[in-house]
């Protein structure tokens, strides 16, 4: 199978149009929208975008094998799958769309892939980053005790396999709920590195900065993680972050926009729901601004007030939290949602 990947060059017009080519053989059919993408770029920025474009094909092929693992698992009816076949269907499982749902059956699959193979690291990991996105997502608490035993299959995970780049974009997300920021983005850095075409771990690194307070750094960051993988089940999260760095600058309209395809591509998503409450409230559109609010109520009814929000945040960084303080914090009030 042949097929053309087209640049087309934004510089001047009497630029060179470059076409970067790929071909490649393959038994699994691979997604019509990878091999129809564009890429715009110019001839200095070739090497970049062919950087970006194997990296895209090397990603999406990931996915596609785990999907198609899961999927014969499920089609066979495997009586008793081997542990690293459950390992494969927790993965193929937490590429689909983030729901409750989705998460715990990816758990099932990880705690029995442990229980068949008490040692096999990729099923402590997969524990591990269920618990740790179940919080990320608002879907559970942040609490020391529910945080222990993620750190520790993590670091058990990591004795094994000081070089596994799952592991250490687990750890980097554990390190920053955990508010210890700055070893969190070391592990990210360290994800990265074993693995270029990472980009989960680099889009994380953006939220690690946002946390920080720095949104304007974290906008480059977080659209290059979009273009490296635009099409897996953490992206519309990923939109979400973009948004609120945009809100956090006082970009309302770019963030709204940016929520609302958020939830285009998941509407499981709490902080997109009150993110786009809060972007609403502060342009006035109180009305739509309600109707978020509900939306973010029915995923997490418990966080239904300013306090409550404010003390489900684990990140302590002042600056971060005066950016909160007079956009979101404000637009809340405004959408109505209560104090207390």
């Amino acid at each position: 199978m042949s097929s053309a990947f087209a640049m087309s060059s934004k510089a001047a017009s009497d630029a060179p149009t470059t076409r970067f080519a790929s071909t490649c053989s393959w038994s699994m059919p691979i997604p019509a929208h990878l091999w129809a993408d564009r890429f715009d770029t110019d001839q200095v920025n070739l090497p970049e975008a062919q950087d970006a474009i194997v990296g895209r094909i090397a990603r999406t092929l990931n996915v596609e094998l785990l999907e198609d693992a899961g999927r014969r698992i499920v089609r066979e009816r495997i009586a008793d799958p081997d542990a690293r076949d459950l390992v494969m269907h927790g993965r193929a499982l937490f590429n689909r769309p983030y729901s409750v749902a989705t998460f715990q059956e990816a758990q099932r699959a990880y705690d029995q892939a442990l229980e068949k193979d008490p040692g096999l690291v990729d099923a402590k990991i997969g524990i591990a980053s269920v618990l740790l996105s179940s919080m990320a997502n608002a879907w559970s608490p942040v609490t020391r005790r529910d945080l222990a035993p993620a750190e520790q299959l993590l670091l058990e995970a990591i004795e094994q396999n000081a070089n596994n780049a799952w592991a250490r974009s687990m750890m980097g997300l554990l390190r920053r709920l955990q508010d210890r920021p700055e070893q969190s983005l070391s592990e990210w850095g360290t994800a990265v590195a074993l693995d270029r075409n990472n980009a989960s771990a680099l889009r994380q690194i953006g939220v690690t900065l946002m946390h920080l307070g720095r949104p304007e750094e974290v906008i480059p960051i977080i659209e290059k993680g979009i273009r490296l993988s635009p099409y897996d089940a953490g992206t519309p999260g990923t939109y979400q972050v973009l948004g609120l760095c945009h809100l956090l600058l006082e970009d309302v309209k770019t963030a709204i926009d940016l929520f609302r395809k958020s939830l285009a591509g998941n509407a499981r998503l709490f902080h997109t729901h009150m993110s786009l409450a809060a972007a609403l409230g502060l342009k006035g559109d109180l009305v739509e601004a309600r109707v978020a609010v509900a939306g973010a109520l029915r995923l997490r009814p418990d966080l239904n007030s300013v306090a409550r929000l404010r003390a489900s945040i684990p990140y302590s960084n002042p600056q971060y939290w005066g950016l909160l303080e007079k956009t979101v914090i404000v637009g809340l009030r405004q959408a109505g949602v209560p104090e207390e």
